[in-house]
């Protein structure tokens, strides 16, 4: 059986992980209930969740040269993901993010890239042959546009499709957007993608086709809301399809939409269609929200057909 290959592209950053009763007001000082520290960033949890489903993966990026980096190649290392294109910064200090999470299981995060920000497109081409040879490369936007754009270039002139996570929210060059196969916003970012507001089912629906149409240029052109508690909204240039989440106990919600994304990419690279891998990306959603931290709540293969 073909081992699906997949190429990240992305941040490494450590999560100081806080729960709360609530978030504090401006000037206001609270006692926290728990602290926790653990290994993230968007693209290091979305490399682990496909590490984790059976891909051979990749990973491209950055790290500082401290106790942090240390941590995060040493857990690269144990999730059998490659670190032959992570980069020992030694300039500036690894990424970080604060994360506060509610009784509810709902987070707020801060995230300061530090290294992350450092990737630059020469960091892309020595790992030419990892993106052409993949069979997805997995893009988000806690890294410099210029490296994504750049691992785009190569991997649409091979054949390897691109998807990219929008996150953090930001408006995108056409030069990016037209190298996207598969885009997968969460209402907040496809708001700020379009420029307009995205609240209801109807301005979801209406939100996915025109984003559908901006990466229409070739290649599969299919469009990915995410839509929390009421599932994922799928659309391609010739159908949208509502695709419902599955019911869970939701302890914290961090990482789940990494799950998705980390596992979109492996199903795909595993030769399923489109309909099948969003469905197992979004049990794989719905079984990261039931685990406490980002990379500890990346499901193995097991746990997403138990409430698949």
């Amino acid at each position: 059986m073909h081992q699906p290959k997949v190429t990240v592209l992305g941040s490494a950053n450590v999560d100081l992980v806080i729960r709360a009763e609530r978030m504090p007001n401006k000037g206001e000082t609270l006692i926290g209930d728990a602290f926790d520290i653990f290994t993230g960033g968007k693209g290091f949890n979305q490399a682990t969740a496909a590490a984790r489903l059976g891909a051979e993966v990749t990973f491209i990026g950055r790290i500082g040269d401290d106790a942090f980096g240390e941590m995060l190649r040493t857990a690269m290392e144990t999730e059998n993901i490659d670190t032959r294109f992570v980069k020992t910064d030694a300039e500036s200090g690894t990424g970080v993010a604060t994360i506060v999470v509610e009784p509810d299981g709902h987070n707020s995060i801060i995230v300061i890239p530090r290294a992350n920000m450092c990737i630059t497109p020469k960091d892309i081409d020595a790992a030419e042959d990892s993106i052409a040879n993949a069979d997805v490369l997995l893009l988000q936007l806690e890294t410099p546009i210029d490296a994504s754009q750049r691992a785009a270039e190569i991997a649409k002139a091979n054949n390897t499709i691109v998807l990219l996570d929008p996150a953090p929210a930001r408006s995108l060059p056409v030069e990016l957007l037209e190298k996207i196969d598969i885009l997968t916003p969460n209402i907040s970012e496809a708001t700020v993608l379009l420029g307009q507001a995205v609240t209801t089912a109807e301005s979801s629906t209406a939100a996915a086709k025109t984003l559908q149409v901006q990466i229409a240029q070739d290649g599969l052109s299919t469009v990915v809301i995410t839509l929390g508690e009421q599932g994922v909204l799928l659309c391609t240039p010739t159908e949208t399809e509502h695709i419902p989440t599955l019911p869970v106990d939701v302890v914290d919600t961090t990482g789940a939409g990494d799950a998705f994304s980390g596992a979109l990419a492996t199903s795909l690279a595993k030769g399923n269609n489109l309909t099948e891998s969003v469905k197992y990306a979004t049990a794989a959603g719905a079984a990261a929200v039931t685990v406490l931290g980002a990379t500890p709540s990346m499901p193995t293969d097991d746990k997403i057909k138990a409430i698949f």
